[in-house]
């Protein structure tokens, strides 16, 4: 048995405890100039102030604190590194800071004896607010419009931007229509351009309400709807009609160089007989004046000539008749085509279009129809030879000819 011996364990104050490699790149580490109370990352709200002193591990006598990119009223005090802000509503509805947009700033420390020691780092800012101001869209037209089939209407889809901005923008309408320009963000352009066949035969009031649904969202799937009334009116198809108008011309172009072939052919048929008739009668008046100037004659043979003469003149007359009827029907019918192509010519003349879109090109065109169909009717029995051998400007100058004029011309 041992008596009198105490144990005496020395506590750890007493021992100093041995110096590990961790503790001795702290201390080299800790040497470094660095912001020990830095925040990444600010949230105020609006009508709030922030103070928030920065601190440094070395001695803030000898140190400048400055900021970079730093959104309008936050500021830092240069000697004791204070970031103070207050974030006044007006900041916001003029539009100079945003709400929930991350201001990202840079801010520096400066030791103003050493130029080598200093540092620079960065932290977020963020702004919210629990009054929320919504985006609204707004057309740049109003909200009811008129426009004509085959007419372009455009405008532009213009956003109020509110707490949250409009990021996107989708389209729909109450009637499907094609072959417009879709509006998918703030000024966007609407553009459209409603076809000719648009408005049907069956439609009541020859127009038609076209509904545009422009619906805008936010991040947070917020919506606005802008609603545009667009009243679409049946149009003259123009285009159309032009081919339609210049289709027609050509027909009656092409018939008219039609009758006048068929009245050069009569006009001909007309002067041949004319011609033959004309020598027959100058046969007979010569055999009539051989007769009588033979009668007077000393000679018997010749005065027995003389009493023929007449008689062979008197029965040509017969074989004249035979030979060369008057061609009546013939010279009518070219007087009556001859006439019909004036007509059409004077219809081609007082139907020609006036303007870049005469409105009056339909009743044109039912009238020059309506005109080409008469005299197709009043010279239906008129042979019409479309196998010409004479060129158009042929058959104009013949039928612009003095000799045709006297001769057709009326007489008063």
């Amino acid at each position: 048995m041992i008596f009198g011996i105490t144990w005496v364990i020395p506590s750890v104050s007493q021992i100093p405890a041995p110096r590990t490699l961790a503790d001795t790149l702290y201390s080299v580490q800790d040497s470094v100039l660095r912001i020990v109370n830095l925040s990444p990352y600010f949230t105020l709200h609006v009508d709030s102030t922030m103070n928030y002193g920065l601190e440094i591990n070395k001695n803030p006598t000898h140190f400048y604190w400055y900021l970079k990119n730093s959104p309008l009223g936050l500021k830092i005090n240069k000697d004791n590194g204070v970031l103070t802000f207050k974030a006044d509503k007006s900041y916001f509805l003029s539009g100079r800071l945003k709400y929930d947009y991350p201001y990202k700033v840079s801010v520096g420390v400066q030791n103003l004896k050493d130029p080598s020691e200093h540092m620079d780092t960065t932290f977020t800012i963020q702004f919210f607010t629990t009054e929320i101001i919504p985006s609204r869209l707004k057309p740049s037209v109003n909200s009811v419009l008129f426009v004509d089939e085959g007419d372009t209407i455009n405008f532009r889809i213009e956003c109020e931007e509110g707490s949250f901005p409009v990021e996107n923008i989708s389209f729909f309408s109450n009637l499907p229509i094609k072959n417009y320009k879709p509006v998918k963000k703030c000024d966007d352009e609407f553009v459209w351009s409603p076809p000719y066949d648009f408005i049907k035969e069956a439609d009541s009031a020859n127009q038609k309400l076209v509904l545009l649904y422009f619906i805008g969202a936010n991040k947070f799937f917020n919506r606005d709807t802008a609603v545009v009334k667009l009243y679409v009116k049946s149009a003259l198809n123009y285009p159309f009609m032009l081919q339609e108008y210049q289709r027609t011309v050509k027909e009656v172009h092409t018939y008219t160089l039609q009758l006048k072939y068929a009245f050069v052919q009569l006009d001909k048929k007309v002067k041949n007989t004319k011609t033959t008739r004309t020598t027959f009668d100058m046969t007979s008046s010569s055999s009539a004046l051989g007769g009588t100037v033979l009668s007077s004659a000393a000679s018997v043979s010749a005065q027995t000539a003389g009493k023929i003469l007449p008689g062979a003149g008197v029965a040509l007359v017969p074989v004249k008749e035979s030979v060369a009827p008057q061609k009546i029907a013939e010279q009518n019918g070219a007087s009556l085509i001859r006439s019909s192509i004036k007509r059409l010519e004077y219809q081609l003349r007082e139907n020609v279009l006036t303007g870049e879109k005469d409105p009056d090109i339909v009743k044109k065109i039912n009238k020059l129809k309506d005109e080409m169909k008469q005299i197709q009717i009043q010279l239906i029995e008129v042979p019409i030879d479309e196998n010409t051998n004479m060129t158009e400007e042929q058959l104009n100058d013949y039928f612009n000819s003095n000799k045709v004029n006297k001769k057709y011309k009326l007489k008063h």
